[in-house]
Order: structure tokens, then sequence, then C-alpha cells
């Protein structure tokens, strides 16, 4: 297929946030209920795969001063490449998904 797509489709493919544990990175501390990033703008809902958002990279801001700032590169529709841009909180939202404790480590 040769450019974006015009037509619409039901299905929707989006991104969430997952933050393992930095001792044991096997360990999941926090999973998103709901995603995080999602196929809003018309370049994210048109295209080769529309209605498709996918992380495909992650910079984290150390370069400009900001360590909790990181840039996340995604795919939009498979067509174009977008970048969304977050902070991390002090607190992590109440809800999300983990592991329970592993007391073995």
């Amino acid at each position: 297929m040769n450019g974006p797509s015009s037509e619409v489709y039901p299905l929707c493919y989006s991104a969430g946030v997952m933050v393992l544990s930095k001792e044991h990175p096997q360990l999941v501390r926090h999973r998103s209920t709901e995603p995080v990033l999602t196929p809003e703008l018309p370049q994210e809902r048109r295209g080769n795969g529309a209605n498709v958002v996918f992380p495909t990279g992650i910079d984290r801001r150390d370069d400009i001063g900001l360590p909790e700032r990181y840039d996340v590169y995604y795919g939009m529709a498979d067509y174009r490449i977008g970048v969304a841009r977050f902070d991390v909180p002090d607190v992590l939202p109440q809800g999300g998904l983990a592991d329970p404790p592993d007391t073995t480590m």
C-alpha cells in the first residue's frame, strides 16, 4: 500500500506503561490499567496500519538536566514516527497491577 489510507477501522492498538523493579527487573512494580498512548491524531488514525501506535524506543533526558523526563519514539499507523514526552511522577498512580511481593529475594 502506498501512502496513508483514508479508511477508518474499528480496532485500535494502544500502549501502556510498565515499571520494573530496579533491583530485580523480572518483577513488575506497576502496570497501567489504561493505555497512556492511544491513536488520536490524524497521522495515528490513518495509514498503513490505521488506529495504531506502537513504542519503538525511549530516551531518558539527562542531556537537558531532566533525568525524570523521557521521550518515547513511536510508530504512527505504521506510516510515520512520532515522539511523546512524559515525566515520571514522584508516586505511582493507585490501581496499577503489579506482581505480588516476593519474599525469597
